[in-house]
């Protein structure tokens, strides 16, 4: 195993985006913390693949980020290498509700998608931080935290009003975030536009989802649907030393929905 192996965490990873980002990581010879909250076997899966592609280590973490003991436990399961240079905050959560649909989104259903897509970032980063510190002090750059946001929380569409929110304010805590913890920790967020993943099906069943992939490869400048692979580049780009001055940055991928909207 290599001494300068990248340290990293990646929540939600058992599938979707947070594999897909997982996978880049191994094939760089990283050691790895696969997460997952209710998925283990696509989380098992996943490892496997993480230690085919050349991963020098590869553990699993069972654990629900909106829960700060087990976001304790995620980050303990890393405490072994004596430090993290990468913490990719990609755990996430909707409810589909039309935004026109006030009654269809109680106090709990903010709770709930608050307690994921915004607390658990932060009590991650939390957790991890003395182990990001070490990772920084230990290679002379800022280890790097990267949070899975939305271009709902910039625009306010999405799958709900609840959901929209709970991005924005992920997007607005990156840049606390940033400042806080500079210079050993750098805090950048993704939002990523549509992407042609099972969580989207899933979410809206078969028919709606091609429907609505549809729709944006019509409308979008690019004509591409983004997969998890392509938005995952852009991810470990902002999570690797290439993008060490970067800081504070909400970079969106949408393939150019923003210009048509």
């Amino acid at each position: 195993m290599a001494k300068d192996s990248l340290c990293a965490i990646v929540t939600g990873s058992a599938s979707g985006l947070g594999a897909a980002t997982a996978e880049i990581l191994a094939a760089t010879g990283a050691r790895l913390v696969i997460n997952y909250s209710s998925s283990k076997t696509e989380a098992e899966a996943t490892a496997e693949l993480c230690r085919k592609a050349g991963a020098a280590e590869v553990l699993v973490a069972q654990g629900d980020v909106s829960k700060d003991d087990d976001c304790r436990r995620i980050v303990a399961a890393a405490s072994g290498w004596g430090k993290l240079d990468i913490l990719v905050n990609n755990a996430g959560t909707t409810k589909h509700v039309a935004h026109g649909n006030l009654d269809g989104l109680s106090a709990e259903d903010f709770q709930r998608l608050y307690g994921v897509n915004t607390i658990g970032p932060f009590q991650m980063v939390r957790a991890a931080r003395s182990l990001l510190e070490a990772g920084a002090n230990a290679s002379g750059r800022p280890s790097a935290v990267v949070n899975i946001s939305s271009v709902a929380g910039i625009s306010g569409v999405g799958s709900s009003i609840a959901y929209a929110a709970s991005k924005g304010a992920l997007n607005t805590m990156t840049l606390s975030l940033s400042r806080a913890l500079a210079p050993l920790i750098r805090v950048n967020t993704v939002c990523p536009g549509y992407i042609d993943t099972p969580w989207f099906t899933k979410g809206r069943g078969e028919e709606q989802a091609k429907q609505v992939r549809d729709s944006v490869v019509a409308k979008v400048p690019l004509k591409v649907a983004s997969s998890a692979d392509d938005i995952a580049q852009l991810v470990c780009f902002l999570a690797m030393p290439a993008s060490s001055n970067m800081t504070g940055e909400v970079v969106r991928m949408d393939a150019g929905m923003h210009l048509v909207t």
